[in-house]
């Protein structure tokens, strides 16, 4: 329920000429993210399109800061946590500002192993940065599995703010 009042305040609260259609907003326990699609560039002779895309999405930084800043203190006030902007111009994304979340963990030794042998390897800098690339590995490879899991969850809970309520 909470991310659907999240996302629908955002929504609301975001000025509809920023983006092409609503924006996305990502909400997880620590942080929200709202990534815009920003009207795409028509291709012209002799415009390196990848470099006039960038300055699109800068410009569009650029020109909404100060109210992007008001709305996340506003959201930052209302739901206790930090909101993290970005934009999205053409198959291209840009993340203006977001967290970098420590998160918990406890690796056996093999785990550990695995993780120092994508470090040894050069495809991670640190052990943190092998344990991102393996989370994003497996949402790339088991995408449709996390997305009906996450589904399923969703209506676990539209269930329970249907039951009883408990003081």
């Amino acid at each position: 329920m909470e991310q659907s009042e999240i996302r629908g305040w955002v929504v609301g609260r975001v000025p509809q000429e920023w983006y092409d259609g609503a924006p996305e907003v990502l909400v997880d326990r620590d942080e929200i993210v709202v990534i815009g699609r920003i009207a795409d560039i028509a291709q012209q002779d002799g415009v390196d399109l990848a470099s006039a895309r960038a300055g699109r999405v800068k410009q569009h930084r650029e020109d909404t800061r100060v109210a992007r800043m008001r709305i996340a203190q506003e959201a930052e006030k209302k739901f206790g946590r930090p909101v993290s902007w970005g934009a999205r111009i053409a198959d291209e994304g840009q993340l203006f500002t977001h967290l970098s979340i420590p998160a918990m963990t406890r690796l056996r030794i093999r785990e550990r192993q695995l993780l120092d042998a994508l470090v040894d390897a050069g495809v991670a800098r640190s052990r943190s940065h092998a344990l991102a690339w393996c989370v994003r590995l497996v949402a790339e490879h088991q995408g449709d599995w996390i997305r009906d899991l996450k589904d399923a969850m969703s209506r676990v809970d539209e269930v329970r703010d249907q039951g009883p309520k408990l003081n």
